[in-house]
């Protein structure tokens, strides 16, 4: 653990010094490494609730009703996007709080669907109230901190960390035992008195918490959003792609997933020939991990570990 408590450490370091290394002379760059952080951010949250072994395709949803929440705040009081995201982020979980008692009974494809369906209920609503939410044409506000991207970054670097902090605690902590168990067994956990519906809604909010938060620095990030934008469906299968990509049940899994698969897709983005099909190209790259690597890169990197022989041990019985 406190070998894993210093990797975390440098390399949250290296999250902090990155735009000291030139990179914020390049408003691309920092463009990017916002969109990064934000991504390892819905990547992390969506895995703290698959951890109870549920499917949830509504991360797309609260980030769209974070980024809404910090657009109405400071259309409705102007209030400071700062201000706003905090208001956004407690919207957001007493969202969550109020979904998940009423579906985190349901187990398995059930509880998906119920979640798909709540995304979609948000952006029909959105699109049916234009007065409230600007319908088709969508909201805009003023660019966080007057466009710097430096500080954009910062804050959602201290999101981002916020993540992480809450990832390694559910790893860490004897709630690691509980949502193992809920995965395996619900049943069987249930008669070692382990509460399922309380660790599965407590874990559900705590994971929406961190997408709203992702979705309410994004707003004023970007300055403008309308429901098609902010409840993306694609946002939503990103958010479980990139775990799945890196490794499950895990909290380096969604880092690195997250750092491979974003670059990869924004290489084919601005790559000739690439660049006009790139969707397809990348869609390929995922077919083919999840095939090969059904555990993701870090399974697979344990697994070639185990395979590998141990060559001291040759080396010794060589002499």
């Amino acid at each position: 653990m406190r070998r894993n408590l210093i990797a975390w450490a440098v390399f949250i370091a290296a999250v902090a010094v990155l735009p000291w290394l030139g990179v914020s002379n390049d408003r691309y760059l920092m463009l990017l490494a916002n969109v990064m952080l934000m991504f390892m951010t819905l990547a992390l949250s969506w895995d703290v609730v698959a951890r109870t072994g549920q499917l949830s395709l509504a991360h797309g949803a609260f980030f769209g009703l974070g980024a809404y929440g910090v657009a109405i705040a400071h259309r409705t009081w102007a209030l400071h996007p700062l201000v706003g995201i905090v208001i956004a982020a407690c919207a957001v979980a007493t969202v969550a709080l109020a979904l998940g008692v009423v579906t985190l009974r349901l187990r398995g494809i059930y509880f998906a669907i119920a979640t798909l369906a709540f995304a979609e209920v948000l952006r029909t609503v959105a699109l049916q109230f234009p007065d409230f939410t600007g319908g088709t044409v969508g909201i805009a506000m003023p660019p966080l901190f007057d466009g710097d991207r430096v500080l954009s970054y910062y804050l959602i670097g201290a999101i981002f960390v916020l993540a992480l902090a809450t990832s390694l605690a559910v790893r860490w902590t004897r709630l690691h035992y509980a949502v193992t168990a809920i995965r395996a067994n619900e049943t069987v956990a249930q008669v070692m008195g382990i509460d399922v519906v309380r660790v599965k809604v407590v874990l559900f909010v705590a994971s929406a918490t961190l997408a709203g938060l992702a979705g309410a620095f994004y707003m004023p990030f970007i300055t403008h959003t309308d429901p098609n934008d902010a409840f993306d469906i694609g946002r939503s299968v990103a958010s479980l792609v990139f775990p799945i990509f890196g490794g499950l049940y895990t909290t380096a899994g969604p880092v690195i997933g997250t750092i491979l698969m974003r670059s990869l897709e924004e290489y084919l983005r601005v790559t000739p020939p690439w660049k006009e099909g790139y969707q397809v190209v990348y869609g390929l790259v995922i077919v083919v991990a999840v095939l090969f690597m059904p555990r993701g890169l870090l399974g697979l990197v344990q697994d070639l570990r185990l395979k590998r022989p141990d060559r001291r041990w040759a080396w010794r019985f060589s002499r």
